[in-house]
């Protein structure tokens, strides 16, 4: 069982940058893939970010590659978002996710085995 914890969203002017923090309950966080996701009102969760199990091998969403980078600290059983240049359209409830690989979440298909409840990203123009 990993419990999924989310920090650092809050209120940010656009160009101004945020890191959302993912903290992992439990002793199997290295044995999972880890994603960010947002979902904005009115529309569909969609996929941001992943990283493998050992750090070494990232994906991105088109739409913030070059300002998002996902990081994680298996020490720490946390994975990091950081969000440069930020844009209006990038407001929206930012989730983290576990999975056994990073194809089950940048599919955000089944297989999903955990996610956190969210934290609130807005970017004001």
């Amino acid at each position: 069982q990993v419990q999924l914890v989310e920090s650092g969203g809050g209120l940010v002017q656009t160009g101004g940058s945020l890191r959302l923090s993912c903290a992992a309950s439990g002793r199997t966080f290295s044995s999972y893939a880890m994603g960010w996701f947002r979902q904005a009102p009115g529309k569909e969760r969609e996929f941001v970010a992943a990283v493998n199990l050992r750090g070494d091998n990232k994906h991105y969403a088109d739409s913030v590659k070059g300002r998002f980078t996902i990081s994680r600290d298996n020490a720490k059983n946390t994975v990091y978002l950081q969000m440069n240049s930020l844009k209006p359209e990038d407001t929206a409830v930012y989730y983290c996710a576990a999975a056994p690989d990073t194809l089950i979440l940048r599919r955000l298909s089944v297989g999903i085995d955990y996610w956190g409840q969210g934290t609130q990203v807005t970017v004001s123009s």
